[in-house]
């Protein structure tokens, strides 16, 4: 199961805060005023770097395990989902067209539910994962 959590490293900053950076996002470099910040900065520039990814046609790598002293981060919940769609299509080898056939609607609403700016309903996004054969899992950790 991919959970799109990505370890971050932080590291003080001479102005105060903390830089935040992702080993395995390379593009993903954030500061924030304290852990707290840091943490939300860094779910931030993951939606930012996620929507690279998709815009792109790039595979998301994979994320490492947590070292010493990392946090793991995931981005917005709905780039979260956005992405599990992004993967599922690219697993299952399915066009945008193909799946907007297969939802019954024009590819264009497909191109919505992947663009990861515009604003998508969750159960439409389950819905096109589950006719890929997954199922989109949503989960509660402590904060």
């Amino acid at each position: 199961m991919n959970r799109f959590q990505y370890p971050v490293r932080f590291a003080a900053a001479d102005e105060g805060g903390y830089v935040v950076t992702c080993r395995d996002l390379p593009q993903l470099i954030t500061q924030g005023e304290d852990e707290q910040d840091a943490l939300e900065q860094a779910s931030d520039a993951m939606d930012e770097a996620f929507a690279t990814y998709m815009i792109e046609g790039m595979e998301f790598p994979a994320p490492s395990k947590p070292k010493r002293g990392e946090h793991l981060v995931s981005p917005p919940a709905e780039t979260m989902a956005k992405a599990a769609l992004y993967v599922a299509m690219r697993e299952a080898g399915i066009s945008k067209m193909q799946l907007a056939k297969q939802l019954g609607v024009d590819e264009k609403e497909v191109r919505r539910l992947l663009d990861p700016h515009y604003h998508s309903k969750l159960p439409r996004i389950a819905q096109a994962i589950s006719l890929l054969g997954q199922r989109l899992v949503i989960g509660l950790e402590p904060a």
